[in-house]
């Protein structure tokens, strides 16, 4: 099993532009049936495993994952152990509905607080970007500036998970322009300019002087944002992703826009992200109750235009008090 689970993984990595989780999922299937023979495996072997690692603690949702590697690495073989196991209704584990929250409020103005005050500057912004353009964590610390332009206020998501999240646009809010532009400002100061293919947030290398941090590098991407994250938000139970959702869906956007936004592909997955919020469900029950006390159809009220920055040819709007200069970044071709 050793021998074909190298094979499978050298193909894989070939074949995939991210092996990060397949070599993990492998790497615990040969931990438990590396020194087994592929002929010795069976549909009990595969349940065995299973048993095995739920009580490591392992989430079923990553159990089902590590037994679809086993199976596809085993080829034709495994195809008949596949089928068993459905019959038996063995093949996936039950995965218990993921139950989320978005911010309130309250929790959102705390947690951008807390980016704000934190010591690293790049939490603030990659924030920013979490809660107002819903991006994945790896697509943030991999947003170079030459796809951000800030005078038309709009970005191009670059690499991402999924084929429908690559290469959308998505507007900078008045809110998220304001971020960026302002950090724009410390990194054309730190770096005294900004080039295309340099990295929103660059990465820390080398070794440290006494006593300093290790040097930044605006040519490679930040490796991971996970302590800054988790300093400013030790008491969150939903990331920025899920909050954005949902105030989207709260808002009345339709399903197309939040997929074109978020790089969802399938109302399933849009289904798992969006958690309409308690207040919400209230307000549309409630509504019927109004109805029924007030039969008179309501007036109709003239909409009023959203103020938001304007953006000019070298400028980056201050209506909203958007600085008003903005670092020169050329596009990338």
């Amino acid at each position: 099993m050793k021998a074909l689970a190298a094979a499978y993984l050298a193909e894989y990595e070939l074949r995939h532009r991210s092996v990060t989780f397949a070599e993990y999922a492998v790497a615990n299937v040969t931990r438990h049936l590396g020194e087994l023979m592929a002929v010795d495996v069976t549909d009990k072997t595969v349940k065995t495993c299973q048993t095995a690692r739920l009580k490591e603690k392992a989430a079923p949702k990553t159990i089902n994952e590590e037994v679809g590697f086993l199976l596809r690495l085993l080829g034709e073989a495994g195809e008949p152990i596949r089928a068993r196991l459905r019959r038996q209704k063995s093949l996936k584990l039950a995965i218990r509905e993921q139950v989320g929250k978005a911010y309130t409020l309250e929790e959102k103005t705390a947690l951008l607080a807390a980016a704000r005050a934190a010591r690293s500057p790049v939490i603030y912004p990659a924030l920013m970007l979490a809660l107002n353009a819903g991006m994945r964590d790896a697509e943030i610390r991999g947003l170079q500036w030459g796809r951000m332009d800030l005078f038309k206020a709009y970005l191009t998501v670059g690499d991402s998970k999924t084929e429908a999240g690559e290469g959308r646009t998505i507007p900078l809010n008045s809110d998220l322009l304001e971020a960026m532009v302002e950090y724009s400002k410390w990194y054309t100061k730190r770096f005294h300019t900004i080039k295309p293919e340099w990295f929103v947030f660059p990465a820390r290398i080398g070794t440290p002087a006494t006593g300093k941090k290790r040097p930044l590098d605006p040519t490679k991407p930040m490796v991971t944002l996970k302590t800054a994250w988790n300093n400013v938000r030790t008491r969150a139970k939903v990331n920025g992703r899920w909050h954005l959702i949902t105030d989207l869906a709260e808002s009345g956007a339709g399903d197309e826009t939040i997929r074109d936004i978020a790089g969802h592909v399938s109302k399933q997955m849009l289904k798992h992200y969006s958690h309409i919020r308690m207040e919400a469900k209230r307000t549309a029950l409630e509504s019927i109750v109004v109805k029924k006390a007030d039969p008179k159809p309501a007036e109709e009220k003239t909409a009023v235009p959203m103020e938001v920055p304007t953006i000019e040819a070298g400028v980056a709007g201050n209506s909203n008090g958007v600085p008003t200069k903005v670092p020169t970044v050329d596009r990338l071709n």
